[in-house]
Formats: structure tokens, C-alpha cells, sequence
């Protein structure tokens, strides 16, 4: 008789060796995707998918442990039979999902999420989508998984042994207690500050390997609370009408043709390095060269005396892993939720970093903090890095209390890595001091412990370590044939307490630098309106590249640039042209605020920005 009080590891390690079994049956019915793996490969799907599977079992276990403990109160509670009855319809609930995944995957090329909720008001469909799908061999599969779990939970769990004499009930039912508790730390998938989520999971450059990884269940439950989070948008206007509003901005978006255009070129070569730094917080209100407070940033000040500046960008949104997104995919935020949180979908975004692998460059990206934060890592391993530095990397010296290493500590690891980096090189490097808490490793600049004050202090952090970081690159051989790209993530309310949807919060300093600008194009002041997503494609024509998988995304260096920014905060949208800021508020749908100059056509086109950009987050 096995020990009473082994029962609830035996009950979690079963849930864990079932998944595991789940994996190697997933692995095995794409076995041609599979054999094109190494075998270290194939391993490491289980090595890193076990932090999921470990979250699922500790779900999975939740009811049986609580049970557990009323048990070890109530002698004539059937405790055996309640957990025998619910481990078998949980496990012949969850065969049923792996089974139905193995087929979806074969033909939509994505894990089991809420996607076949969709079909369900449309039966015949549904039966058309399945008509193709080897029901015998599926069925057959589905017994063979259920025999094995069987097994496996008699020889691993086994019946419940009976309460020892000498044991009180009130002692066994703490360490039923004591056993829930400790579910919390499978449940979160460890003890760090970030929840898991798929990027935990996402390891490899190859996109099956990191599919396999992932657990079917867990995955659909994460998709059904995201889903649960979402509000659909009532349409404002029929599609052909938005999308022929769109069209004037991004024809590409809507399929539209686009009028040839020429660019200005300001390189000194067409394959340059490319240094691509990402500030945190970094508003323009706190950046002098853009209009903002003097003295706050004299580093990027003085450096936009000697690059080209563009004054009147705007985010594209209001969170870090939003502005990620908009700056490296060149795609739209949605003003509800993240196209970050859905991996399935970012796979289809372009990305720079594959644009630029493709013709010979090296990449690596840098950030100081953990990259599972808002599922940064999965979007990022998606596109090709080649390398990754992040917070597990560095001193426990050289960080802040929350977030991860100073901005001090990445410039001065970037430094050292960049003089044996193979070139050309695209490095993306994200910073991380500016953002809350504020706690920097220096003297303030700016008294007192107002939270404005932490803040300027914060960001003055990371303009002197931007400094001293640049001061020794122009020193390094690799540095004159390298363009820098320096723009913030999205704006701040600080200072001044702005709107949530005003345009002074979404303003952000955008500045093209380096060895690799030529000397004409030095101190270059480019003042048309802008968004964020527009990066990308600037960034690829001065490279002589296509950006025509860049559907949301202009060249603000175009020699005819129509002056326009579009941005998204929390159900609502911002417009912004020469005439003015209007801002639209979708829960009432009205206009939040609207300046004097802005006509009704303005409004409108927002609308259908909103409109044709959420249809196309919808399909991705």
C-alpha cells in the first residue's frame, strides 16, 4: 500500500507524465516535421514545454487537492471515488482536445486554441473542415492515448491508502493544505515576477520545435481568457468605404495600388549596421530636441545636432510590448488588447529582423529585464534572432528591485559584445530604467522624491549611460559603418499628469544616427507627422530593401510624405494632422476631444483606420 500522504505528488507527476506522453504522441503523428529536427531539438520540446505542462497539471489538480483536505476532516466523504470520477472525465476531456489537435495542427499549422469555437453556429463547416481528416487512425489514436493514461495512473497514482490511526485528521488535513499551496508555483510556472506564458516555452529558431513545446490545453485556455477580454468594435461605416478611406494613407493595407514615390537616401553604404535602440518612457515632453524640457537629455540633444531628427512622431500605442510590435513589424495596435498576446497571430507579421537576415545579417537583441514579460519572447524567437541577452544574464548587483539590470549594465555587455559581433549586424537593444519604480544607480540630477522628479531622474539614468555607451563606440572600428536608430517605446503621462488620450502622451523622439549617415545628412530636422509604425519601412528603403510586407507602414523620407499619425489607447483613438488632435472614445462612441482645425473627414478616416486595422488583426 503506497503512503497516504505521497498521494498528491503521485496525483501531480501523472498529470505531468501525461502531457509528456501527449507531447510524444503530437511528435510522433508529425513525424515529418519531427525527423527534420536533431535530436537535442526533440528533447528540448520537453524540456522546455515542462513548465507549462506543470501549470496545466497544477490547474488539474486544484479540485482533487481541495477535496483532499475536506476528505482528511470528513471520514465519510468518498474521497477515492470523487477523485477516480473527476481524473476520468478531466482525462478523457483532455485526450479528446490532444487528439483533435494533432488533426488541426496537420492542416491549419497552429496548436489548439479558441480558433474551432468559431465554426461552432456554422455545423456544416465545421463537417466540411473535419471531411478531409483520417477519423479511423484519429479514433484509433485516441483509444491507444487512453489505454496508456489508464496505465500510467495506476501504476503512478494508484487507490488511496487509508489514514493512519496514529495521524489526527486535523494534522492531515494541513498537509493537504500545506500541498495546495505549493500548487501556486507550478500554477505561475516558477517563482519569477512575469506569469508564464508561450514565450517561456518558445526556444528554437524553428517554429515546429516551439509548437511541439507548447501544451494543447493550456493553450486553449489562455486563448478562451484573451477571447473573454476582447469586445468586438460595431463597425462604423461599410468596409468599402473604410477600406477606400485607408487606401489614401496605406493602399497596401486594403489591396490597393500605390503611387510610385522616391525616397532620399542619406547612407554613406547600402548595408550598413544596423543599432537599433528601443528608450523606455521616453517622451518627448523630457526630450529638448523635440520640444520638450531642456536638460533632461542633453546626450540625445547633442546627438540630434549630427543626425536626422524627426519631431513629430507619435507611438502607436501605450505598453512596451505594443510599441515593440509597431516599431519592429511596423503593424497597428488594437485599442482592447495585443496582437503580442496571440503568437499564432504575430508569426504573420513581417519582421526586420528576418527582412535584414535575409540579405546577410547577423542579430542579436538585448534587454535588461525578462523577456516572457507579455509574451516579448515568443514574437522576438519568431522572428530570427539570432542571440538573446536578458536578465538572467547579468549580475544580481546590477539590477533594480523589480524590472532587471540597469541601462548601465546592458550598454557596457552591448559594448564588449559588439567589437566580436559579425558584421552586418542588426542589434536591437531595449532599456528598461525609465520605467517604474524609477530606482537608478546614481546621484539625482533633479531633487526630490516627487514621483516627476524619480522620473526625470530615471531618464537623465539613461541618456548619461547612452552617452558614455556612444562616446566608446565612435571609437570602435565597427561604429562608422553603422546607422543608429534611437525612439522610445511610447510616451508618458509624466510630467504634467496628461490625458490618457492625449496626443503631449503619445509623442515620441525618433533620431537616425551614426558613422553611416552621410555628412550632408547630418543635422537634418525632418518635421512632418508621423507614426511609429512607420520605422520599419523608413529604415528598409534607406537600406534599398522591399518593405511591401509592411502594409501599415510609410517612409517618412519619402519626398511627397502626407502628414498623418494614428494611435490607440485604452477603447479609443487618436488622430493627428496638420489641422489638429481629434480623440474617439468607442464605449460611447464620441469624440473625447477634438481641436478647432480638425474637420469631420479627419474623424472619419480614424474610424476606418480602427475599422480596417481590427478586421485585419481578426484574420491574422
Amino acid at each position: 500500500m503506497k503512503n497516504r500522504f505521497a498521494f498528491q505528488p503521485r496525483y501531480f507527476l501523472f498529470w505531468l507524465l501525461f502531457f509528456g506522453l501527449s507531447r510524444a504522441l503530437f511528435l510522433g503523428y508529425e513525424h515529418a516535421a519531427t525527423t527534420q529536427l536533431p535530436f537535442a531539438t526533440i528533447l528540448g520540446t520537453f524540456a522546455y514545454g515542462l513548465r507549462l505542462d506543470a501549470s496545466a497539471a497544477a490547474y488539474l489538480c486544484l479540485l482533487p487537492f481541495v477535496l483532499f483536505i475536506i476528505g482528511s476532516l470528513l471520514p465519510r466523504l468518498p474521497l477515492q471515488g470523487l477523485i477516480s470520477a473527476y481524473s476520468i472525465a478531466m482525462g478523457l476531456f483532455l485526450a479528446f482536445l490532444i487528439t483533435a489537435d494533432l488533426e488541426l495542427y496537420r492542416t491549419w499549422g497552429f496548436r489548439l486554441d479558441d480558433t474551432p469555437l468559431q465554426y461552432l453556429n456554422s455545423p456544416k463547416e465545421m463537417a466540411a473542415s473535419a471531411g478531409s481528416a483520417p477519423i479511423l487512425l484519429l479514433l484509433l489514436l485516441l483509444a491507444g492515448f487512453l489505454v496508456s493514461s489508464w496505465w500510467l495512473y495506476k501504476k503512478v497514482v494508484g487507490p488511496l491508502a487509508p489514514l493512519p490511526a496514529w495521524f489526527g485528521r486535523s494534522r492531515a488535513a494541513f498537509a493537504g493544505l500545506l500541498y495546495a499551496a505549493l500548487l501556486v508555483v507550478p500554477l505561475r510556472g516558477g517563482t519569477q515576477q512575469i506569469p508564464i506564458n508561450q514565450s517561456d516555452v518558445y526556444f528554437s529558431r524553428v517554429a515546429f520545435a516551439n509548437h511541439a513545446a507548447l501544451n494543447a490545453p493550456w493553450n486553449l485556455m489562455s486563448a478562451l481568457i484573451l477571447r473573454a477580454d476582447e469586445r468586438p468594435l460595431q463597425p462604423f461605416m461599410p468596409d468599402s468605404t473604410a477600406q477606400r478611406l485607408v487606401a489614401g494613407i496605406y493602399p497596401r493595407a486594403v489591396g490597393a495600388p500605390t503611387l510610385p514615390d522616391s525616397t532620399t537616401l542619406l547612407l554613406t553604404e547600402t548595408r550598413p549596421n544596423v543599432l537599433f535602440i528601443i528608450l523606455e518612457s521616453f517622451t518627448a515632453k523630457l526630450v529638448g530636441c523635440v520640444g520638450g524640457e531642456a536638460g533632461v537629455t542633453p546626450n540625445l540633444d547633442s546627438l540630434a545636432r549630427t543626425g536626422i531628427l524627426f519631431s513629430n512622431i507619435y507611438a502607436a500605442g501605450d505598453r512596451s510590448q505594443k510599441g515593440l510590435v509597431s516599431l519592429l513589424s511596423g503593424y497597428p495596435n488594437q485599442p482592447t488588447t495585443s496582437i503580442i498576446k496571440f503568437p499564432r497571430k504575430t508569426e504573420h507579421l513581417p519582421h526586420l529582423c528576418r527582412s535584414l537576415a535575409a540579405v546577410g545579417y547577423h542579430s542579436h537583441y538585448y534587454y535588461g529585464g525578462e523577456l516572457a514579460f507579455a509574451n516579448m519572447k515568443s514574437y522576438l524567437q519568431t522572428a530570427g534572432y539570432e542571440q538573446f541577452t536578458e536578465r538572467t544574464n547579468f549580475a544580481t548587483a546590477d539590477q533594480n528591485s523589480k524590472w532587471g539590470a540597469h541601462d548601465g549594465a546592458l550598454f557596457d555587455r552591448m559594448l564588449g559584445d559588439l567589437q566580436q559581433q559579425p558584421q552586418p549586424f542588426f542589434v536591437t537593444a531595449f532599456t528598461l530604467s525609465s520605467h517604474e519604480p524609477f530606482e537608478v544607480p546614481m546621484k539625482a540630477k533633479f531633487p526630490g522624491k516627487a514621483e516627476e522628479e524619480l522620473f526625470r531622474n530615471s531618464v537623465y539614468y539613461t541618456d548619461y549611460t547612452l552617452g558614455k555607451f556612444l562616446q566608446e563606440a565612435q571609437k570602435q572600428p565597427w561604429y562608422a559603418h553603422t546607422l543608429l536608430v534611437l525612439v522610445a517605446d511610447h510616451g508618458h503621462i509624466l510630467p504634467g499628469n496628461s490625458s490618457n488620450q492625449s496626443p503631449e502622451k503619445f509623442h515620441i523622439p525618433l533620431l537616425l544616427a551614426g558613422g553611416a549617415l552621410r555628412a550632408g545628412a547630418r543635422g537634418r530636422v525632418v518635421s512632418a507627422i508621423g507614426s511609429q509604425t512607420d520605422v520599419a519601412a523608413t529604415l528598409l528603403r534607406q537600406l534599398n530593401l522591399p518593405a511591401t510586407s509592411y502594409v501599415w507602414s510609410r517612409d517618412l523620407l519619402a519626398t511627397q510624405p502626407i502628414p498623418f499619425a494614428y494611435y490607440c489607447f485604452n477603447d479609443g483613438f487618436g488622430v493627428v494632422s496638420p489641422a489638429g488632435v481629434v480623440t474617439f472614445d468607442n464605449v460611447s462612441r464620441k469624440v473625447w476631444d477634438r481641436d478647432t482645425g480638425v474637420t469631420d473627414d479627419q474623424l472619419e478616416l480614424g474610424k476606418a483606420m480602427e475599422q480596417v486595422s481590427l478586421e485585419d488583426f481578426a484574420r491574422k
